[in-house]
């Protein structure tokens, strides 16, 4: 017994050796995440549960034409918290090679992990502004996943009947003549009111609402509002007037009034001229009225007196990133997979067709966009009547729980508007001090 015990304590002590010995020979050096020989895996890691099928299917469509290459794609949104997942599955050690992040903050937060993206075709197709939230030391550290853009969607054929061109509306004053004119034709227009204010969605009014009016007190820019300490409400005065404008002639009450009854119950339906919404909301229009949605839709600019007034809000939702702290050949091929899917012919036909979206570079054919509201989105986004998103600058909830919250406030007349933008302005400042 004695003499099998020593021949397995040696065995074991060469065996712990020969492996020592072959850790130190690779010591150092980072493997290549590949299989099937030379093949790279590219494991993504996205949010955007809207065009799952169709990234998948495009993925395989990549992969056909790439034999060395395999995408593996995860999805998780529609209700999750992609954020809180995003930052599990880093803890776990099973990080993606390309992911989502969205401005300046994640930036800051994922810096160690975001590979510069300076030289992809990508990045220099991508076009001016769609940048901005995602730069760092003349660094490019994500790639715009699309653009989108909202304003005043109007129906066309009410426009029609009510005699307005809504060429004509140009400025504030012209939006106001024609509210007064809709207001005045609403029973035969079969109306139940011009706008359909969903002031109970704080996201509505304290993000995409003030954006309009506090994008120019930071040139536009969100990083500029990021970084400010202070803001002034420089067009709060115009701001009252747009939301004043838009609750006078709502369906009431607009405190409790959801984005599912403002677009589905009353837009959809015809009851409503107008809704402040984006080109996101086609699908939902489409589900109800396609006719509506494919044939009668039109946007209007936010007017801002002093700023912009033909103008709508453009900006990028979110951004793809690709890990830096994975093996080189995976970095390169994940690279070469975001410039194949934004820049080529056959990947530009599918952001447009499959996934619908509205596109964040050049070189694309507006006519191939789909739906008219995306259309418009890219024909105001090309001609340079845009205003830039900053809210994702804001402090955070600063937008929804505090400036949102105090707009509701107002509209149920709890407090006034001065009482209120004091209130907010204090908030910022209390945040970015902390």
């Amino acid at each position: 017994m004695r003499s099998k015990k020593v021949f397995l304590g040696l065995f074991s002590i060469v065996f712990l050796v020969s492996v020592i010995l072959a850790g130190c020979g690779n010591a150092g050096s980072s493997e290549p995440e590949k299989s099937d020989g030379d093949q790279v895996t590219l494991d993504i890691f996205q949010f955007k549960v809207e065009f799952k099928d169709q990234f998948e299917a495009v993925a395989k469509q990549y992969e056909e034409a790439n034999p060395g290459v395999k995408i593996n794609i995860q999805t998780v949104g529609g209700g999750e918290d992609y954020g809180a997942a995003l930052r599990s599955k880093f803890a776990s050690g099973d990080e993606p090679a390309i992911f989502n992040i969205g401005g300046p903050t994640d930036v800051i937060d994922w810096e160690d992990s975001l590979a510069d993206l300076s030289s992809s075709k990508a990045a220099d197709a991508a076009l001016e502004g769609t940048l901005d939230g995602v730069t760092k030391d003349e660094q490019v550290l994500g790639l715009p996943f699309n653009q989108e853009g909202y304003g005043l969607i109007y129906n066309t054929e009410i426009f029609e009947k009510a005699g307005i061109n809504p060429a004509d509306i140009k400025d504030m004053a012209s939006l106001e003549a024609a509210v007064k004119t809709l207001d005045e034709k609403k029973s035969e227009l079969g109306l139940e009111a011009v706008f359909a204010l969903p002031a109970k969605e704080t996201w509505v009014t304290g993000l995409h609402l003030s954006n309009a009016f506090i994008s120019p007190e930071f040139d536009g820019n969100v990083t500029s509002a990021f970084e400010a300490k202070t803001i002034d409400f420089k067009y709060g005065e115009a701001m009252k007037n747009f939301i004043d404008l838009q609750s006078k002639h709502s369906v009431q009450p607009v405190v409790s009034l959801d984005y599912s009854q403002q677009v589905e119950e009353l837009f959809s339906t015809g009851k409503v001229a107008m809704i402040q919404q984006g080109n996101w909301v086609y699908g939902s229009i489409a589900g109800i009225d396609e006719e509506l949605a494919n044939n009668k839709v039109g946007i209007l600019p936010i007017p801002v007196p002093g700023y912009k007034e033909n103008a709508v809000p453009v900006g990028v939702p979110m951004y793809w990133a690709v890990n830096k702290n994975k093996d080189e050949k995976v970095i390169e091929e994940s690279t070469k997979f975001l410039d194949w899917l934004y820049t080529s012919d056959e990947g530009k036909e599918v952001v447009i067709k499959d996934f619908k979206f509205v596109p964040a570079y050049e070189g694309y054919d507006a006519s191939l966009i789909s739906d008219p509201l995306s259309k418009q989105i890219y024909e105001y986004a090309e001609a340079g009547n845009t205003i830039g998103w900053v809210f994702m600058g804001y402090p955070a909830n600063w937008g929804q729980d505090k400036l949102g919250a105090n707009i509701q406030k107002y509209l149920s007349e709890e407090a006034t508007w001065e009482e209120i933008m004091e209130e907010t302005k204090s908030a910022w400042e209390e945040s970015r001090a902390e």
